[in-house]
């Protein structure tokens, strides 16, 4: 259905029209003085200078043509020309029942699917998840959701980090660790063993012991990078320990961001780039695009409208290796041919923002893509403890990612023991899904681009803006619907919403109308933290509602079940939002 904001707008538009006056100046927005009104429209200040009239005088003259409308309770011009709006009680109870009835409570999909492709999560095999890759997996999958949600296709790809100096440091510490393997026998002609020669808790302790060795012994260092450059050029032995990291790394991964109820459609990785890198290569030379500097091939990528001098991009090293965004511009050959995307959109932290901005650059420029295409970088800030500094655990280090989900569990399990409304096994098991949407909605919260502070005590609180906050609205949403279905003078049949009998059923009313605005904006922004803040003020105007309402116990029925049927819709709506920020709701708290 049509979002609330576009059906003023219209009407209004209409009016302007009609007096003589453009469209153009009929814009409608959410009133910044509540107090006052719920929309407002600024359009005759603005018209005002073309038509050389008084502002107040062209308002006045579109409120007078707004008078007999059905959309609007009250309508007022106010000096110096401000248009203030507030809607009808009954109009207003009509869009929340087609909500109701609606799919999605009236967030249609999109009438123009487009394809999309989210690169997140950013993993690395052979190393395990730590806080430093929740953010990429949070607002990736809610991105991903929210496309999806609106009827996009979008395709996520968690774009491993397995191809480079990593995997030489792993397979010449292999080596040394285990030098009678066939693979570190050069005679061996045979096949290889299907079953790695390592766990992923050796794995995991293989490469930091391997890169402090790196550091410390030059002549291991350059076994590694020779060893990195013989698996790059496809040496058979060292292909299959290869795989074996992979298919160890890529199960484990799996796992883990399972846990975190996060799924990729792609396991593609850097090697996956690296057939196209050698075409990639020779084009940007026959263009004349490439070109060598200080031994390196780099591309130019400066602009005239640049405010700043902007380095040029190395797509190939001196020694003739290749780089992240020679992989990435590999990545995209691939995407084009295989998925066509209409949308590109990499989600990574803001250290990367010129390293896309070199990418995004070059492939325009060489034809990759279109000139018009859009790629998008979402570049986010630091998750950081109470210090202000980047998060790192009591002892100093990088804390594990699953370390963090258990603690926040446990956390959450604390916190819902000191209400004492469920059994211990019940808590145990709500706990793991409160302490998820408690670590995903404190980070989605945030605006993606800014840095923020990791409180687990706020973030579990059941009170203020939280993501059990949030859930405990939804339990007490389900616990009265429970209530209504068992008893006995209950309506067979769902009744209509009523108009507003209170101003805050009418605040509820009017924050629920506000919700397909909201979902498709923020996507077209890429504002998971919008849809946070809007059911944060939903659920607000939901809890004023509750304690200002006797609604189970109201005599007349048809008024009962019309708030029945309103805070129905505001489950739903809240179910909505959260299922797209990857946060799933208990039955009970």
């Amino acid at each position: 259905m049509k979002k609330i904001l576009d059906l003023i707008t219209a009407e209004m538009k209409a009016a302007f029209a009609v007096c003589g006056y453009d469209e153009a100046y009929a814009k409608v927005t959410l009133s910044n003085r509540p107090d006052l009104c719920e929309y407002q429209c600024n359009g005759a200040m603005a018209a005002a200078k073309a038509y050389k009239k008084k502002p107040f005088d062209i308002a006045s003259e579109v409120v007078e043509k707004l008078s007999g409308s059905h959309i609007f309770a009250a309508v007022n011009a106010v000096m110096p020309g401000f248009i203030n709006l507030k809607l009808g009680a009954d109009y207003l109870a009509e869009y929340l029942n087609g909500m109701a009835d609606g799919e999605q409570c009236g967030c249609e999909k999109t009438g123009n699917p487009i394809t999309i492709i989210v690169d997140y999560g950013g993993a690395n095999v052979a190393k395990p998840l730590h806080v430093g890759h929740l953010r990429s997996a949070i607002i990736g999958e809610s991105i991903k959701r929210m496309g999806r949600f609106l009827g996009h296709r979008v395709t996520g790809d968690v774009h491993l980090g397995d191809w480079g100096l990593q995997m030489g440091l792993i397979i010449e510490e292999l080596k040394d660790r285990k030098p009678d393997l066939a693979y570190f026998d050069e005679s061996y002609e045979g096949e290889y063993p299907e079953e790695a020669p390592f766990t992923i808790s050796e794995l995991e302790e293989i490469y930091p012991a391997a890169s402090s060795k790196a550091k410390a012994d030059e002549a291991f260092s350059v076994r590694a990078h020779e060893a990195t450059l013989k698996l790059q050029n496809g040496y058979r032995p060292y292909r299959a320990v290869w795989q074996h990291i992979i298919k160890v790394s890529v199960a484990d991964l799996k796992k883990n961001y399972e846990n975190l109820n996060i799924s990729f459609d792609l396991w593609k990785g850097e090697s996956d780039a690296e057939a196209y890198i050698p075409g990639l290569i020779q084009e940007l030379e026959d263009k004349g695009l490439a070109y060598e500097s200080q031994g390196a091939l780099v591309v130019d990528i400066s602009e005239e409208s640049d405010s700043k001098e902007l380095p040029p991009c190395i797509v190939r090293k001196s020694d003739g290796a290749a780089l992240y965004s020679t992989s990435d511009l590999g990545t995209i050959i691939e995407r084009e041919k295989d998925l066509k995307p209409d949308w590109y959109i990499y989600i990574t932290d803001k250290r990367q923002e010129l390293h896309f901005i070199q990418v995004f650059r070059v492939a325009k420029k060489a034809g990759i893509v279109p000139q018009d295409k859009k790629m998008s970088h979402l570049c986010f800030g630091t998750m950081n403890g109470k210090d202000g500094k980047p998060f790192k655990t009591r002892e100093g280090g990088v804390m594990r990612l699953e370390t963090l989900i258990s603690d926040i569990s446990q956390a959450a399990y604390e916190k819902i023991m000191e209400n004492r409304t469920v059994s211990e096994d019940e808590a145990r098991a709500t706990s793991r899904i409160v302490g998820m949407a408690a670590l995903k909605y404190g980070d989605l919260s945030n605006q993606a681009s800014k840095d923020y502070v990791f409180d687990m005590d706020r973030f579990v609180s059941f009170e203020g803006n939280t993501g059990p906050y949030i859930l405990y609205t939804i339990v007490r949403i389900k616990s009265i619907l429970a209530k209504y279905q068992s008893l006995e003078d209950k309506d067979q049949e769902k009744e209509q919403i009523l108009s507003a009998a209170s101003d805050a059923e009418k605040d509820l009313m009017l924050q629920l109308s506000r919700y397909n605005e909201i979902m498709e904006t923020s996507f077209a922004e890429l504002a998971p933290h919008k849809i946070c803040q809007y059911i944060y003020e939903l659920a607000n105007a939901f809890n004023r509602f509750y304690h200002d309402t006797k609604i189970i116990t109201e005599q007349d029925k048809k008024q009962r079940a019309s708030w029945i049927r309103l805070i129905s819709l505001v489950k739903d709506v809240l179910n909505c939002c959260i299922h797209v920020l990857g946060i799933e709701a208990p039955e009970r708290m």
